[in-house]
């Protein structure tokens, strides 16, 4: 990571560090296989939750690493501190990523592919949580929302009821991401490439991963489920990490 947050910077000065930072980043971006899916073994999925402790913003990072083949898990950590940053339209991943960095190097087992419950390409520049976070990783990363992010006001078609229907997102002609129907009628995701994966791939992965419990693939599922888990237990005993 190549920038530097300052006591008492004012939003503004921080979009204007964002920004840059993003830009830097953008040409590094490739929606490209750099695996066949079949070489991944396993995949973490990537959630975080927040609250407010004394006016202090708060969040854990909660990070599963699953089988892919078997859907086991192999490994859960997380890793809890304060948040620093504002939040601003655009550069969420700057609020998460401390957190996410600090969690994974708790890991004892290295990852072949990471999973955010959140966007990656689909992002006014590319550059949501699931893309920034991989450049830093240095690996490559699907990300799967439960919520439309809209960028430049594009709605979404849709899919068919039937599971695995999909409809592409396509703003000012470019393919930023997939809605995708996990489960026959129920609530679409949106899947979109994080970084050194194709969309087709990436969508391809949520459904492999996705099983009878969730219309959410299990790496993020079980992330969501242990950051909620994890907050009430260092809210009561007041034990953090980070």
């Amino acid at each position: 990571m190549e920038y530097t947050i300052k006591e008492n910077m004012t939003n503004e000065e921080m979009e204007a560090v964002f920004l840059a930072e993003q830009e830097r980043l953008r040409d590094r971006i490739s929606c490209t296989d750099i695996h066949d899916i079949s070489e991944y073994r396993t995949i973490a999925g990537v959630d975080l939750a927040y609250w407010k402790e004394n006016e202090q913003e708060r969040a854990v990072c909660c990070i599963a690493v699953i089988d892919i083949n078997t859907h086991e898990v192999v490994e859960r950590k997380h890793f809890s501190g304060e948040i620093r940053v504002p939040y601003i339209p655009g550069f969420l991943a700057f609020r998460e990523i401390p957190l996410i960095m600090g969690c994974v190097e708790l890991l004892e087992n290295e990852p072949d592919i990471y999973m955010f419950d959140g966007n990656g390409y689909l992002h006014p520049r590319h550059m949501g949580i699931a893309t920034q976070a991989a450049l830093y990783l240095g690996k490559p990363s699907v990300g799967v929302a439960k919520t439309y992010f809209r960028v430049k006001d594009t709605d979404y078609e849709e899919p068919a009821p039937e599971a695995g229907s999909s409809t592409d997102i396509v703003i000012d002609g470019e393919v930023y991401g997939r809605v995708l129907r996990t489960h026959t009628g129920v609530k679409p995701v949106f899947v979109s490439a994080g970084n050194d994966i194709s969309l087709d791939s990436a969508v391809k992965l949520a459904m492999m991963l996705t099983d009878k419990e969730s219309h959410i693939p299990v790496p993020t599922r079980i992330a969501d489920l242990d950051t909620h888990e994890a907050r009430a237990a260092i809210r009561e005993t007041g034990e953090y990490n980070g």
